[in-house]
């Protein structure tokens, strides 16, 4: 049989079958994947074949089976892995476009974090657009801030769009970007992925929960990824907030190439490999002294450069 992993625990998976209904599948034995050091060898998203176990194996409403293929996949968007640094986790899998909630202050969510993980769908080819969550909510100072955000991306290539789940503005313009699509919602615990899910698909009534205004950070009301079926077409999934996104499996030389503007610009570098440090003439470095390219962008860049060569690790949570 064939089926999509719609969610994925450690151990069990729910596959929505071609015929419409869900089996509860697991893996048997080692199923390696090769080309990735994955924690989760399955993720939700994937295209899976599975065979029925026996009638009545195990004490469960819904019918058993045990997957033995995947298929491959177009794309993936993963993470390093929170305990295990040389892992990675993958989030979801053979999706059209990403969503990134972002918060200003309630939680706050850093450039450094924003850019991490555009760097990450840019290079596993997935397009991303950026979602600034709780409008309602913001001091006209923090307006500005939002529209300097939203200047500062709508610049490079990325859409950005102002919503808010409490009076529904732009909720319209959400749900025709994810129309007949495979969608993913992240971004930090307590960015209101959930609430915005229940706004676009209030027959979900997924789990919510308030801030903690003592650290001003979330709760993990999601445990883990999920996808759901849209009623006006398509598929959303929701996913646990994230504390820190780590760049998986990129070289040096390669960090650059998904930063668009920088890219842009490569070729009037002095040299074809210059890494827009200390080298003399580079491009990149001449458009932040002029303000053609951003400062922050470049200090994230600068960031993730040093933890890929291994010379510091540093907290996500610091920003820029």
């Amino acid at each position: 049989m064939r089926g999509t992993v719609y969610k994925s625990t450690g151990s069990w998976y729910t596959v929505k079958g071609r015929d419409g209904s869900f089996y509860e599948c697991r893996i048997k034995g080692k199923f390696r994947m090769e080309g990735i050091k994955s924690t989760n060898p399955i993720a939700v998203g994937d295209g899976v074949s599975f065979e029925l176990e026996p009638q009545g194996s195990l004490d469960e409403s819904a019918p058993q089976g045990i997957i033995h293929a995947i298929d491959d996949r177009k794309n993936y968007i993963v993470r390093k892995s929170v305990n295990l640094s040389k892992q990675t986790h993958i989030i979801a899998a053979n999706l059209d476009r990403v969503f990134l909630m972002i918060t200003l202050n309630n939680p706050p969510t850093h450039t450094a974090f924003i850019d991490r993980f555009l760097v990450s769908a840019e290079a596993y080819g997935i397009e991303s657009v950026l979602l600034f969550n709780k409008i309602d909510s913001y001091t006209q100072d923090e307006l500005y801030e939002i529209k300097y955000l939203t200047h500062l991306y709508t610049q490079i290539g990325y859409q950005c769009l102002e919503v808010s789940a409490l009076t529904g503005y732009h909720v319209a313009e959400l749900k025709a970007l994810m129309k007949d699509k495979v969608t993913l919602f992240s971004g930090h615990s307590g960015v209101g992925k959930s609430t915005l899910v229940n706004a676009i698909e209030n027959r979900l009534d997924l789990k919510t929960a308030a801030i903690s205004q003592q650290h001003m950070q979330g709760q993990h009301t999601t445990t883990f990824a999920e996808m759901y079926d849209l009623s006006f077409g398509g598929h959303i999934i929701d996913t646990p907030g994230i504390k820190g996104f780590g760049i998986v499996d990129l070289e040096p030389h390669d960090i650059g190439n998904f930063f668009p503007e920088f890219f842009a610009v490569k070729q009037d570098c002095k040299f074809h490999n210059c890494l827009h440090l200390e080298e003399p003439k580079c491009a990149v470095k001449q458009g932040v002294e002029d303000e053609t390219l951003s400062i922050s962008r470049y200090r994230s860049y600068v960031q993730m450069l040093q933890d890929e060569e291994g010379n510091y690790r540093q907290d996500i949570h610091q920003g820029s």
